[in-house]
């Protein structure tokens, strides 16, 4: 399985070739048909289902916005594994990036992260769709990563005999917090379709 957020160091990849087993964040549906698109901001919802239907087969999103949108086919978000009263693991504050990862981790046994870049080579916004709709200016300063880093080292603590391979560039660095056994880091440049289309 293939998930894939919106991290720069993703840009030279083409995913048309993997549809039928990936898992996209937000706007990847405006450049790729993925199987999943995981979208938890309710402006995403939105621009998902009024333009890019075709693009995905299944949306997944917070229990909140799926009222608004009786007459579509709209699942929920995986529920958490477990809680505690920390602010970065309610159910609210976790993001598309982190959801995706834990869909995954439910859907398959082994998986593979490309575009979670976490942080940024300069001070500014790290996204492939800075500068678009629903999105930020890329002049604004880069979102601290902390709460994806948490939340999706929850994912690997959960599913600790599901296999994570994160594809990244040369100089990316592995979490401390990501530092486990089921997880592994690769260059990006070495991902393959193969082992996802039987090519």
């Amino acid at each position: 399985m293939i998930v894939i957020g919106n991290g720069e160091s993703r840009s030279s990849l083409d995913f048309s070739r993997a549809k039928d087993f990936s898992i996209g964040c937000n706007a990847i549906v405006r450049d790729f048909v993925v199987d999943h698109v995981v979208c938890v901001d309710r402006k995403m919802v939105k621009e998902c289902i009024e333009h890019h239907q075709k693009n995905f087969t299944t949306l997944y999103t917070r229990p909140d916005w799926i009222k608004s949108y009786t007459n579509h086919k709209i699942s929920t978000v995986p529920k958490l594994l477990d809680s505690s009263k920390e602010r970065w693991d309610d159910p609210f504050h976790w993001g598309s990036g982190p959801y995706a990862v834990l869909l995954a981790a439910k859907l398959a046994d082994k998986v593979d992260m490309i575009g979670f870049d976490l942080w940024s080579d300069n001070k500014f916004v790290n996204n492939c769709y800075k500068d678009t709709d629903n999105y930020d200016a890329s002049n604004k300063r880069a979102v601290d990563p902390r709460y994806w880093i948490h939340q999706i080292g929850r994912v690997f603590e959960w599913f600790p005999q599901t296999e994570f391979t994160v594809y990244q560039t040369p100089n990316w660095q592995l979490p401390e917090k990501w530092n486990r056994t089921n997880v592994h880091v690769d260059k990006i440049s070495n991902f393959t379709y193969t082992k996802h289309c039987g090519l």
